[in-house]
């Protein structure tokens, strides 16, 4: 009898593991969405960021931005039954968010304009507007990211498996995290790297504040970026697609805070 070497039986134990495993769907993973919340606090207006200290104190909007994925290990019910599907919209292809409309559970579209309305509220105590702000700011870094404007087929890409140089994954994880690691940057340099870039004429020109329209330009990109062949990707798909991934990280950050400016205009 043949003996299994050591990398084909962890290869195989790593195939098995995959297909029983689901993957939750954590847009851009941690360093990509403080590099959306980095670039926004650069671009905030004084009442935005005013208001934006009142209520997270110290804490600033790249700490905030990982939050909500944090707190989906809680056992309060919001987050285990409420809160999931607030991370992303699905868009079949050659349909438009509008033609589709969000489910009943509601979605990433939905959840914002919630949350905005907490935001304004006068009333709200400091508990609500902080669930808030944490959610507003992590879900536009949601809605930048392809995969989280998923086609209702494959789970946002978690479902397309793949190798990325080499190891199994998929491709929702290789634009959570893997592309971004590829930069070996960390949120501070990356976040920098990218906003000393942005011109005055490009941030004036990305300051859309409807999420809408955020969501149909990933729902478009999506139908670029999946791999075709046998699904072995190494420097080619980085090549092909690092400057999607910094221009959508990038627009992240300026319309985050073009959003926050909106919503705390009359602060």
């Amino acid at each position: 009898m043949r003996r299994l070497s050591s990398l084909t039986l962890s290869l195989l134990l790593t195939t098995c593991v995959s297909l029983v495993v689901s993957v939750p769907a954590w847009a851009w993973g941690k360093t990509g969405h403080r590099v959306s919340g980095q670039i926004a606090s650069a671009y905030l207006s004084d009442n935005a960021g005013n208001a934006v200290q009142e209520i997270l104190g110290v804490e600033d909007l790249a700490e905030a931005s990982t939050w909500p994925d944090f707190m989906r290990s809680s056992h309060d019910d919001f987050w285990r039954k409420e809160s999931s599907p607030y991370h992303y919209v699905t868009i079949p292809k050659d349909k438009t968010y509008s033609e589709v409309g969000a489910p009943e559970r509601g979605d990433a579209i939905t959840a914002l304009a919630k949350f905005r309305k907490v935001l304004r509220d006068d009333n709200a105590s400091l508990e609500d507007k902080q669930l808030a702000l944490r959610f507003t700011v992590h879900i536009i870094g949601d809605l930048h990211q392809p995969m989280h404007a998923g086609d209702g087929t494959d789970r946002g890409g978690n479902d397309f498996s793949m190798t990325f140089f080499g190891n199994l994954t998929n491709l929702h994880r290789v634009w959570d995290s893997s592309l971004i690691k590829q930069e070996d940057l960390s949120y501070s340099e990356f976040s920098n790297w990218l906003e000393r870039g942005i011109t005055p004429e490009q941030a004036q020109e990305w300051a859309v504040i409807d999420p809408i329209i955020w969501a149909e330009e990933s729902a478009a990109i999506r139908d670029t970026i999946y791999p075709t062949g046998d699904r072995d990707e190494k420097w080619g798909y980085v090549y092909d697609n690092r400057e999607t991934m910094r221009t959508r990280l990038s627009q992240s950050g300026i319309r985050m805070s073009a959003y926050l400016n909106d919503v705390f205009a009359d602060e």
